[in-house]
């Protein structure tokens, strides 16, 4: 039978159940953890480069690194492999398997040596026919894969969508969030549904998302440069569909992995991405080598003042409220009550911090008289003020500023 006949025939007897949700009970926070692909991309040579090709012994050495390097302690928990883990066909079962060669234990051992170190294992898989490097995909073979997953002890899944008719992502995603279920594990579920149909003609339907994926990536890929992060600032900044109300414990928009650490960023540009993926209450895998990592970076991203931010536990999106040539202002409603986050980020170039002056009603922070400011990297007091007094505020070039408003 014809690939398209064939699913369009299976989709007609999804029809019945799409109403189900995920309901899984996971992600209540935005996760934490660490993925592969940033960094290490589809390197399968283990022969002449064994300490970075997709092995066994790459996830093993970045778990301990996790516990070793204090990440653990500050809520990264979940070690993620990415695409190139996989034999180039199914067994003799029609299952799923680890190369033999570059995962001679076996995901499930594998997965038994991240729990032992009180870590979760992610893993990666596509809805088409193959994956985006050409391995097995899972489309037609959701409820196999769900369970040898599951048997694996699997504790999030990541499904990309290449080698598949977007016009089936709609009915195939939420069959996988339901064929997990029905494995009686609890398996956090990464959808990269929305993304794409970046720039189509439609907008995604983000409340059936929301409903149907605990988290999803709904932009391009980020790559290792500035362009590449202001770029997904933009697109969550235009928000178009609204994609931030959809936001919210359970269910969070990802824009990829943090870059902090790598090649790309400077020091002020790396406190700008961690910055505003707390701001968009965004999920945090880093996308790094932790073998190899700058003291400062390392600082930002366990930096317990913007991470209590990223998981204040009312779980909403901030938004933009301010955009002014280079200047960007977002703020996000956080704990305690009435309190607020706010970011100014500058993306100027020019060779010398900017002094921006902003009341606090200019951000739509109000319902208090007046507000403790802080600056959230540091825990600095700026001062208790109304939300009619100018503060100056000084942000370096392609840098930010990051602040909490508590009420007094």
């Amino acid at each position: 039978m014809h690939l398209y006949a064939a699913t369009f025939l299976w989709i007609s007897c999804l029809l019945p159940s799409q109403v189900d949700l995920l309901n899984n009970g996971l992600a209540r926070t935005p996760p934490m953890g660490w993925l592969a692909w940033e960094r290490f991309r589809c390197d399968i040579d283990c022969k002449d480069d064994p300490d970075n090709c997709i092995s066994e012994k790459l996830f093993r050495t970045m778990g301990d690194l996790l516990v070793k390097e204090g990440y653990k302690d500050v809520g990264y928990e979940y070690v993620n492999i990415d695409d190139c883990w996989l034999t180039h066909s199914r067994n003799a079962k029609n299952q799923l398997e680890a190369d033999p060669t570059r995962f001679p234990s076996g995901i499930k051992n594998l997965s038994s040596y991240i729990h032992n170190l009180g870590l979760k294992l992610g893993i990666y898989e596509d809805f088409g026919t193959k994956t985006c490097a050409g391995y097995p995909g899972i489309l037609f073979q959701m409820d196999t894969d769900a369970q040898t997953f599951a048997d694996w002890g699997v504790d999030m899944l990541k499904l990309d969508g290449c080698n598949v008719p977007t016009e089936l992502m709609p009915y195939g995603y939420p069959e996988m969030g339901r064929a997990l279920n029905r494995t009686n594990r609890p398996i956090m579920y990464s959808c990269s549904w929305p993304a794409y149909l970046a720039g189509g003609p439609k907008l995604p339907d983000y409340q059936a998302i929301a409903q149907s994926c605990n988290l999803w990536r709904n932009y391009d890929d980020i790559q290792d440069s500035w362009d590449s992060l202001k770029g997904i600032i933009d697109f969550y900044g235009d928000d178009k569909g609204n994609f931030s109300m959809f936001a919210g414990p359970g269910a969070w928009n990802d824009p990829d992995m943090l870059i902090i650490g790598n090649y790309g960023l400077s020091y002020d540009q790396q406190r700008v991405q961690m910055a505003m993926w707390a701001i968009m209450a965004s999920p945090l895998l880093m996308g790094n080598d932790l073998r190899h990592i700058a003291p400062e970076s390392k600082a930002i991203l366990q930096n317990k003042n913007v991470i209590a931010i990223n998981q204040d536990p009312m779980g909403k999106m901030g938004k933009r409220v301010i955009k002014n040539n280079d200047i960007q202002v977002w703020t996000r409603p956080v704990m305690p009550t009435g309190s607020y986050a706010f970011t100014i980020v500058n993306y100027g170039v020019y060779g010398t911090p900017a002094k921006l002056n902003y009341k606090l009603s200019d951000m739509g922070i109000s319902g208090s008289k007046s507000y403790l400011i802080t600056e959230v990297f540091d825990g600095s007091k700026i001062g208790v003020h109304t939300t009619s007094d100018v503060v100056t505020y000084s942000v370096n070039p392609t840098g930010v500023f990051m602040g909490k408003a508590v009420p007094q």
